[in-house]
């Protein structure tokens, strides 16, 4: 049987920068913006969200220069390729910097731009990229609030310039910066994931889960599962996995998220800590899991580039099938009720309830406070290990 879902991408004009754009906007955003204010003092809520909004706009656009997906496809992780820039813009805000400041602060940036896509299988490091990105914006704002100069038209230069290099071979469109600045909002098109695992997870998550809705999924009922996807989703998010494996890797491995969903109805944090990795039941199941490129949904450009198709074949001979041309926080963006009920499962255990519930109001009352260190106290303070 086959689901509901139409296999058209029409629906998803209005999300293109998110779905082109792949970064953690707010791990680039937030550290920089937060250490700026401790710096300065005296920082008031209303200008804290003016920096995060002008990091939120700056980000996505230096992405789409490079038209984002296709660094994924290149070996490049691009949050922290586009990372820094925003990171620079956010702290900049604050520290009131003028055009030419700007200039300096992004060239600084962009000469501090890296990340390796390979840091996802073995290694601990891919959570570090996007904490040095935000330290290298931090810098270079500072750095030119002070005077130091930074490459002149980073963005424009031939030779040595960020798009010339980062973009070498397809094509990089500098005009993707400035078009429709202050008339698009870059911001409205975030999203916030509904499970803990890379992007181009979801849609065959989603698939997944409207399957488990109509028929009952028991790991020894399953003989072999296919899942299709995109160029960009493929390279990212499939290798044929072993273990060891470490956390960030059963996040980025479309075998390890289906197993692991399968068995536990869910792909939250508890479904990929070192204890669930480390259990036998998801291992003999994801031998059964494989993952396909499948070209057609290329030729959609961005629009699917997060598309899947998840086909579960049974013992008893009959085959489920769901296609889903994007990820359904991407079609219909997540309701606040669901962002903060998300908020709530994942500091369930690891902060109190009576701190949650004021980190809650902080948050959803920014622009009204006067100095944003009452909100940076709450969210500074020890919490419990999320590991156990």
């Amino acid at each position: 049987r086959r689901c509901s879902t139409a296999p058209s991408f029409r629906v998803l004009s209005s999300t293109t920068s998110i779905r082109s754009v792949p970064l953690h906007s707010a791990s680039l955003i937030l550290p920089s913006l937060i250490a700026c204010a401790e710096e300065l003092g005296d920082v008031n809520g209303g200008a804290f969200l003016l920096g995060a909004i002008k990091g939120f706009e700056i980000g996505p656009r230096v992405g789409m220069a490079l038209h984002g997906a296709e660094m994924l496809s290149r070996g490049w992780h691009s949050g922290p390729v586009f990372g820094t820039h925003a990171s620079a813009v956010a702290a900049g805000s604050l520290l009131k910097l003028d055009a030419a400041a700007y200039e300096d602060a992004l060239g600084l940036a962009g000469t501090q731009s890296a990340g390796l896509m390979a840091a996802q299988y073995e290694a601990m490091c891919k959570r570090m990229h996007h904490g040095f990105a935000s330290r290298n914006g931090l810098y270079a704002a500072h750095l030119a609030a002070a005077g130091y100069t930074g490459i002149k038209r980073v963005f424009e230069r031939d030779y040595g310039g960020y798009l010339s290099v980062f973009g070498e071979g397809h094509s990089p469109d500098a005009s993707r910066i400035t078009r429709g600045l202050g008339e698009t909002w870059e911001t409205q098109r975030i999203v916030v994931k509904p499970y803990a695992a890379m992007g181009a997870l979801h849609a065959p998550l989603d698939a997944l889960f409207e399957i488990a809705a109509r028929r009952p999924l028991r790991a020894a009922d399953i003989t072999h599962i296919d899942i299709d996807m995109s160029h960009a989703g493929y390279h990212h998010g499939w290798w044929k996995v072993e273990r060891p494996l470490e956390p960030i890797g059963a996040q980025m491995n479309v075998a390890y998220a289906i197993a692991v969903a399968i068995l536990d109805r869910a792909a939250m944090v508890a479904q990929f800590s070192p204890q669930r990795i480390a259990q036998d039941d998801v291992w003999a199941l994801i031998p059964k899991i494989e993952a396909h490129h499948d070209p057609e949904f290329d030729k959609q450009g961005s629009n699917g580039r997060g598309a899947a198709r998840l086909r579960i074949h049974f013992a008893d001979g009959t085959v489920e099938e769901c296609f889903k041309p994007v990820s359904r926080a991407i079609l219909t963006p997540l309701p606040g009720d669901e962002v903060i009920a998300k908020f709530r499962t994942l500091t369930n255990g690891i902060v109190d309830r009576h701190r949650t519930a004021q980190i809650e109001d902080r948050v959803l009352n920014l622009e009204k406070l006067h100095d944003v260190k009452e909100l940076i106290g709450l969210l500074a303070a020890l919490v419990e290990p999320v590991f156990r």
